[in-house]
């Protein structure tokens, strides 16, 4: 069935992207990607080069007469997001990507696809290996681990680098030109609490499922529930009603996905269970209502289950219920220099709690430095105040627009020449490499743009195929265009 998607144009693009599915790469495992990439580039003769981050870098020289205008540096990342449908048996270690057809788009089969950053990754390739471009000097630069932690960047040397503009190939919206980013730091939370035995008889796992989830960034705006905070909100009125004791919890596993799914156990008075199925139903119906729309698919399970596993104390327990309650999650501001546009957000990502012991993650994202650093304080102080230890890491700048950028001249002007139509000019509410990137070389000129990919970090995420052949279309023109 993935052959399919050898018979789509530009071919070039299809077939690079189809070998990548074909190769293993969620984040931290990007070496049989970049040796893939590396011995192609030895086939075409290329200059390449694997940094100590493990980067890697390859450089093609310019067309004739091209060889004094600027250099240009083509960017993306090769690692992608692992993310699955919970009923979906796929070891993203092992196994390659399904990748199908539906009508318009290319998905997976309930796996995430890879488009992000895979397109921008064979959209190079493909540049590489043409012979029918008139370009200026090329470097190639393909970063490790940007999903979770933006390493490859991180790591990078300037001095390998030898280009004064960048194409960053990793923003997701066709006809776009993206000319900042939202900079984002981690805060993570762990405690340990008072494991009791249960004085209650019954126990039961209530689960969530269903739900869309999707980047933390680009969808944050999208009114999707967060399955972590779903879960709270439930233990919080179920707490009004009966006594309970929690036996674990576990929501979410990756910082930069709204969480789809969520689970906990809980013991109850046997007297209660006819009352606990009462008041899950009512929520079950609740929730349909509120995400009407928005959440077609989201699923509320609960079953009796044999538990011996040791609950919180009465005490912690209520700490920790109001502890997620009380985490900033979603939509915090929006821009007003650009109207529409999320300036800052937080996305409680991960929970886990279980046998005397809590973790819980977040990622806060800002296009406004101070502002996130300022939000991201007063959600630390929320558990410090606790007398739990809460440290913020994994912080990395944003990406300051510049209108009277060349390279946002030369791009405008040539999709206004191509395609009869001015592409829009924006800022992404999504770490892009280009924060990290310009930060550790000054003066380096950059946008970003690539084809339309919907809901990445999930598994409905597609790429829709005419925007891929416009994107390519782009790509080549602009090279040649640029002086």
């Amino acid at each position: 069935m993935s052959n399919t998607i050898l018979d789509l144009k530009p071919k070039r693009i299809w077939k690079h992207f189809y070998d990548l599915t074909q190769i293993p790469r969620p984040s931290g495992h990007e070496k049989q990607v970049i040796e893939h990439i590396r011995q192609f580039a030895e086939q075409l003769g290329l200059e390449n080069k694997i940094d100590s981050t493990g980067n890697l870098i390859v450089r093609k020289k310019a067309s004739g007469g091209k060889e004094k205008i600027k250099g240009v540096v083509m960017q993306a990342h090769v690692d992608m997001v692992p993310q699955k449908n919970s009923d979906k048996i796929h070891d993203f270690l092992t196994d390659p990507i399904e990748a199908i057809i539906d009508g318009e788009w290319v998905k997976a089969n309930q796996t995430t696809l890879g488009a992000d950053n895979g397109i921008g990754i064979a959209s190079i390739l493909a540049v590489l290996e043409a012979g029918d471009i008139q370009h200026g000097p090329l470097e190639a630069l393909f970063t490790i681990s940007e999903e979770t932690g933006m390493d490859g960047a991180f790591g990078l040397n300037k001095n390998d680098l030898k280009s004064e503009i960048l194409l960053n190939l990793d923003s997701e919206d066709e006809g776009e030109l993206f000319i900042g980013c939202a900079g984002g730091i981690d805060l993570n939370a762990r405690w340990s609490y008072t494991a009791v035995k249960s004085e209650r008889g019954t126990c039961y796992k209530i689960s969530f499922s269903g739900l869309k989830g999707g980047h933390s960034g680009i969808d944050i705006n999208l009114g999707r529930a967060n399955a972590n905070k779903v879960m709270a909100d439930v233990l919080t009125n179920l707490s009004k009603q009966m006594q309970f004791q929690l036996v674990s919890f576990s929501g979410g596993n990756l910082r930069n996905a709204i969480p789809r799914e969520s689970e906990t156990i809980l013991c109850i008075d046997n007297n209660d269970e006819e009352k606990l199925k009462t008041y899950l139903s009512k929520v079950q119906e609740d929730l349909k209502k509120h995400y009407s729309g928005i959440e077609n698919n989201i699923t509320l399970q609960s079953e009796s289950v044999t538990s011996h596993e040791l609950t919180m104390d009465n005490s912690d327990q209520k700490k920790f219920i109001a502890l997620l309650m009380n985490c900033p999650d979603g939509v915090i501001a929006m821009s007003e220099s650009l109207p529409g546009m999320v300036q800052t957000s937080n996305n409680l990502a991960i929970v886990k709690a279980g046998k005397g012991t809590i973790e819980v993650q977040t990622l806060l994202r800002s296009s406004d430095d101070k502002e996130k650093m300022e939000i991201a304080e007063k959600a630390r102080k929320i558990f410090t105040d606790q007398g739990i230890k809460a440290e913020l890491c994994n912080g990395y700048p944003g990406w300051l627009p510049d209108r009277n950028s060349g390279i946002l001249h030369f791009a405008g002007n040539t999709y206004q020449k191509e395609f009869g139509s001015e592409p829009k000019v924006k800022v992404i509410h999504a770490g892009l490499e280009c924060g990290i990137i310009g930060s550790k070389i000054p003066g380096l000129d950059m946008i970003s743009f690539g084809p339309t990919i919907r809901h990445p970090h999930s598994p409905d995420e597609k790429v829709h195929i005419g925007s891929v052949n416009k994107f390519w279309v782009f790509l080549k023109t602009l090279l040649e265009a640029i002086q």
